[in-house]
This record gives C-alpha cells, structure tokens and sequence, in this order.
C-alpha cells in the first residue's frame, strides 16, 4: 500500500479560490479510480493550507493516479501550488 499526506499550501487567496473550484470533482475522480482505498482534502487552521490524505493498493495505482492528475483540470489549475509531501509505502 501507498499512503500520503500532502500539504497543499497556497500562496494567495486566488490559489485557495482555484482549490475550492476543483475540488469535488478532483475528489470524486480520485476515488473512483481502481486501487484507490482513501482520498480525503481538508482545511487546515491555516485558510492557505489544505491537507490531502490518500492511500492507493499499490504503486501501479499510484503511478496511475498520478499520470491521470496531470492530464486534468485540477492539476492545471493548481500546479504552481506548492506540496510538502510524505509518502509511506507499507509492505504487502
């Protein structure tokens, strides 16, 4: 299994503005995807950073959630935000 959690932090009301935009939808695509357990994107205490919570079966889904996200809208809205990320790859 692969586990994340991502900080979105953005730099200007506009980047938070282009998060909320996307965000259902990026959600909604995510977890339909094969080999996704868990998608989950949350306010923080801070109104710039969102955190992202996922989980896929493998790294080939993974890789595919990936390869996919940059193909879409939510990506191209929001790839100049900067992401701190953590990834945990628990054995079989």
């Amino acid at each position: 299994m692969i586990r994340l959690r991502v900080q979105l932090i953005c730099a200007t009301a506009e980047d938070c503005s282009a998060v909320a935009a996307h965000l259902a939808d990026h959600v909604a695509l995510t977890r339909a995807e094969p080999g996704c357990l868990s998608f989950d994107i949350a306010a923080t205490d801070d109104p710039f950073t969102f955190e992202v919570m996922e989980s896929f079966r493998d790294r080939a889904a993974f890789d595919a959630h990936q390869q996919r996200t940059r193909d879409s809208a939510w990506f191209a809205a929001t790839r100049h935000i900067l992401r701190d990320f953590r990834i945990e790859e628990i054995g079989d």
